[in-house]
């Protein structure tokens, strides 16, 4: 299993008035994540987009688990949970530079075509890409 790794420096503005991270910049962070996973593993998710495609979240959970704060840098780390006929789904640690977890999520997307909106498989898209994402998922698909 692969476990992409990106660093985000926490700005100002993704804090509240304590200095504190806004909990919805964390799903920003894993969408950040997410395209670097796919980077990393060789793919181009914009290139999807131009040829018609788009993955929208079916479903998002995240845990908040210790503060984050204005000044420090964060790591988001995202790995394939499971890869299946029509849906992925993305696992994600944010960790503090000391490396305790500040939050932990998942996510599940599905690939559908923007014309029509109707789920297509990315098998048919990109075989390559959905092999890679079955070689790569924590959780195996029977």
């Amino acid at each position: 299993m692969f476990i992409s790794e990106k660093r985000i420096e926490i700005r100002y503005a993704e804090t509240d008035q304590m200095g504190v991270v806004y909990h919805a910049n964390y799903i920003v962070w894993c969408e950040i994540g997410r395209t670097q996973l796919v980077s990393d593993l060789g793919f181009n998710y914009a290139g999807l987009e131009e040829d018609g495609y788009v993955s929208p979240v079916l479903d998002l959970s995240i845990q908040y688990k210790k503060a984050m704060r204005y000044g420090q840098t964060a790591t988001v780390r995202t790995w394939i949970e499971s890869h299946g006929k029509l849906r992925t789904t993305y696992g994600y640690e944010i960790l503090h530079e000391d490396g305790s977890i500040a939050a932990t999520a998942t996510s599940v997307h599905t690939l559908i075509k923007k014309e029509n909106f109707r789920p297509v498989s990315l098998s048919k898209i990109d075989s390559a890409w959905d092999e890679k994402y079955k070689e790569e998922a924590r959780i195996k698909e029977q």
